[in-house]
């Protein structure tokens, strides 16, 4: 069973549940012309504008932000350093498309290599971090399906590194998302090559192929793709005043089509929601009785922040609420959860996360236990 509770007092701390405002009006989302699009709030995870979302499509470079994010958590691992210096093979040295131009046999420090692949996409660079990071592209692969399975992308497969075409090599615009807010979280030292408009190496120059960097400042990522099958995509992340969006674009016609789509996804996100933080981390919520521990209560919270993203003037409308389970005996386990916070906004349920333990409470004495047990069978 499970007790229901209004979170009035914590409500009127947020500032919701005050007096109505007449909503704003929020206009349909813009309809592009590619073949799957998405729009993600970083903070919240909540999609406010999708079609084809879960349509297999060709990841093309794209496909290198799984192997950076590979690569970054080997570096966390302490597997491989940024200033190793990996010798490069003729398989690496040989591969077409876009290049940085390594030479085969020469040495180049995995901190240059990660930013040709991440700048200038090179699919020289990109077999290149395989090989060192696995031993060969080929066992490298496997580890990028690891780490998609890890992080849920259900809709993607990799057969290589670079995007190179293969009918076993898929994606979806759910998934992009969803990685591209991954390296965002989880590596954001690294994240901020992502907003390099250039970079030089063997006094060759070449540009950030995404065109939104150098026309939109809020923009600081992510990543294009493109070959003949796949058309030309590209993942974009921008951050305006403390809120982040994500978008995804894939199989537009043009190089110039597809920054011009990104942008209207991202200017309609800003421009029409808005989000906010309703609960810290590890902040209680509810203290609850618990049975035969050493303690009378335990405090309930929720274990990450938790964000939510509203049309615009309407944060004032949600209501929030506490679904506990109503009898919690000991022990009870930090991150055990016992029931969920629900927020709703009219008959819309827009965010719900387990409402856990915050601490550990173990058995109380064999007297509390004895007693405790005699006065639940009169509650």
């Amino acid at each position: 069973m499970r007790a229901l509770f209004n979170l009035t007092a914590i409500l009127l701390l947020l500032g919701l549940g005050a007096a109505h405002a007449a909503p704003s009006l929020i206009p349909s989302p813009p309809r592009l012309a590619a073949s799957g699009y998405l729009l993600l709030d970083h903070q919240s995870g909540q999609v406010l504008v999708e079609s084809n979302a879960d349509e297999r499509l060709e990841p093309a470079s794209l496909t290198k932000m799984m192997t950076a994010y590979a690569i970054f958590h080997e570096l966390k691992a302490g597997h491989i350093r940024l200033e190793d210096e990996v010798r490069i093979s003729e398989k690496a040295w040989r591969m077409t498309g876009s290049r940085m131009f390594i030479e085969v046999g020469k040495r180049v420090p995995v901190e240059e290599l990660l930013k040709g692949m991440i700048i200038q996409s090179g699919n020289d660079a990109s077999v290149a971090l395989a090989e060192y990071a696995a031993g060969s592209e080929d066992a490298f692969v496997p580890l990028m399906n690891a780490h998609a399975a890890n992080l849920g992308l259900d809709g993607t497969h990799f057969v290589n590194s670079t995007g190179l075409p293969h009918e076993e090599h898929y994606t979806t615009t759910r998934d992009m998302a969803r990685l591209a807010s991954a390296l965002i979280s989880e590596f954001p030292e690294y994240y901020k090559w992502y907003s390099e408009k250039s970079y030089t190496y063997n006094n060759i120059p070449q540009s950030n192929r995404n065109l939104l960097l150098g026309r939109d400042e809020s923009v600081d990522g992510v990543k294009t793709g493109h070959t003949e099958s796949a058309g030309y995509c590209l993942v974009a992340s921008a951050q305006r005043e403390g809120m982040r969006l994500i978008s995804v674009v894939m199989g537009t016609d043009s190089e110039k089509a597809r920054a011009q789509e990104s942008q209207k996804l991202l200017n309609y996100g800003f421009r029409f929601y808005e989000t906010h933080r309703l609960y810290a981390a590890g902040e209680p919520l509810k203290q609850m009785r618990i049975w035969k521990g050493e303690h009378e209560t335990v405090p309930l919270g929720l274990s990450e922040e938790l964000f939510v993203t509203v049309p615009r003037d309407q944060y004032k409308e949600l209501k929030a609420s506490l679904s506990v389970d109503k009898t919690i005996v000991a022990p009870a386990s930090k991150g055990t959860a016992y029931g969920s916070v629900n927020i709703s906004l009219g008959d819309e349920v827009v965010a719900q996360r387990p409402l856990v333990a915050l601490q550990d409470v173990a058995e109380g004495s064999l007297w509390q236990k004895l007693s405790d047990h005699v006065m639940m069978l009169f509650e």
